[in-house]
């Protein structure tokens, strides 16, 4: 029981550091990096997504704001 309470000492700031930053590295090693002709790729299948969806928010942006100016109008 009295073992329970016995605090396990914590290593210093700078032996912490290093292990993260071994640690970080060694997980990079094992990440599969895309090739530049997929990165290429990736990277206009994202910008032609983010205008169709900024052209379709602009519409209905538009689409509302008529809709509000008739509402207004009427009353």
């Amino acid at each position: 029981m009295a073992e329970a309470n016995v605090k396990t000492k914590k290593k210093p700031f700078f032996a912490r550091m290093k292990k993260y930053f071994k640690d970080t590295k060694s997980e990079l090693k094992k990440v599969t990096w895309p090739s530049k002709e997929q990165l290429k790729q990736n990277t206009i299948v994202i910008i032609t997504f983010i205008i169709i969806v900024g052209v379709f928010l602009f519409a209905i942006d538009m689409l509302f704001s008529w809709l509000s100016s008739l509402l207004t109008n009427i009353v």
